[in-house]
């Protein structure tokens, strides 16, 4: 039997499509500046650019705060139990029709290998795109702050962070049609409600 529950609060969801947008935009004014890309113009691009980064760094003070008082950091607490199954299910079981192996709850709204990419994303990628964004872009001060470096690294490593992002986007983006129905994910990641197992 189903039932319909509050799965997401309405900052969550805010602060969901709010970063999904602003790194779509990064994306593309990214991809821009390294012209592969022509839509608003070199000058422009980089304005937008430098715009939404900064935008995405006073969003993610405001998760994390967020996070830290509501205690739904718990929520990305890695753990390896039926992490097997879990992996079994999008590798094979998927395809088969089979019930997700993850009983959905407001308290364990992940599964062990969403934890895992989310934790990833939190920890890793983001903070490697941010950081390494500053670091490019701060470049000419580096003299002035005792520092010294290769701008080609900077732009690598910035440039690796953002494919990062796309990949885990793209991926991101394909399970989450794949609820009970095409868009039952993203309805609940819209409307805060979402239908699970009583």
């Amino acid at each position: 039997m189903k039932m319909k529950i509050q799965m997401y609060a309405r900052f969550e969801r805010f602060w969901h499509w709010l970063q999904a947008f602003l790194i779509i935009v990064l994306l593309i004014t990214g991809f821009e500046i390294h012209g592969v890309l022509k839509l608003l113009g070199f000058a422009k691009a980089h304005q937008v650019h430098i715009f939404c980064g900064w935008s995405l760094i006073i969003l993610g003070v405001f998760a994390i705060f967020w996070h830290a008082t509501t205690g739904e950091w718990k929520q990305y607490v890695p753990t390896l139990e039926n992490l097997d199954k879990i992996a079994r299910y999008y590798v094979c079981d998927i395809f088969k029709g089979e019930p997700h192996p993850h009983c959905k709850t407001r308290e364990q709204k992940l599964n062990p290998l969403q934890r895992l990419a989310y934790l990833a994303l939190k920890i890793f990628i983001l903070p490697l795109q941010l950081l390494s964004g500053l670091w490019y872009y701060y470049y000419n001060q580096w003299p002035a702050m005792g520092l010294s470096g290769n701008l080609e690294t900077a732009a690598l490593v910035h440039t690796a962070a953002a494919f990062m992002v796309l990949a885990f986007l793209v991926i991101h983006t394909y399970l989450s049609t794949t609820g009970g129905t095409l868009f039952s994910y993203i309805k609940a990641m819209i409307t805060g409600w979402e239908e699970v197992e009583d």
